[in-house]
């Protein structure tokens, strides 16, 4: 593989911004190719992981679908496509009350349950794996740093906020 020639070598980046984006880009790659790694072997995607995780907080009440999507991680634009892969396998069900028809609430099932309770080792050992090597005062730092860098971004009512 050939390097690039020297006039780029000098410049790698446009501004420092464009360089510590292009580092969390990089990162975000590196430590999600463990996790997809890891929900592949249970036939599912972060996403799903993420929608899953969050309906186990508000377990045994259900979430409106709309309000479920609002929290997480990163934006699901299909959030009906998400949800009905994880109903066809029985890990949620899906109820519309009838005081409002047009929401949908999701919760989990016991399959469900079950499932996030067989991945619970293996993801805490993911995370381990992806970020472990850096001290305590270390993960703070960087906790503080993203949070920081994404507080003008998110919308006021946020949990991520």
């Amino acid at each position: 593989m050939s390097a690039l020639p020297a006039t780029h070598a000098k410049k790698r980046f446009d501004s420092p911004q464009q360089e510590a984006f292009l580092n969390l880009w990089r990162t975000y790659d590196r430590l999600r190719a463990l996790e997809d790694e890891l929900f592949a072997r249970h036939d599912l995607t972060a996403q799903q992981y993420n929608a899953m995780r969050l309906l186990r907080a508000a377990n045994p009440a259900k979430v409106p679908t709309l309000g479920l999507a609002a929290r997480l991680v990163s934006r699901a634009p299909d959030i009906t496509r998400l949800l009905d892969k994880l109903r066809d396998r029985g890990l949620i069900d899906r109820e519309r009350r009838e005081d409002n028809r047009r929401v949908v609430h999701v919760g989990l099932t016991p399959a469900g349950i079950a499932l996030l309770d067989e991945l619970a080792d293996e993801v805490r050992d993911c995370h381990l794996r992806q970020l472990g090597h850096l001290k305590p005062g270390e993960m703070k730092t960087l906790i503080d740093l993203l949070r920081k860098a994404r507080l003008p971004h998110e919308a006021a009512e946020s949990d991520w906020a």
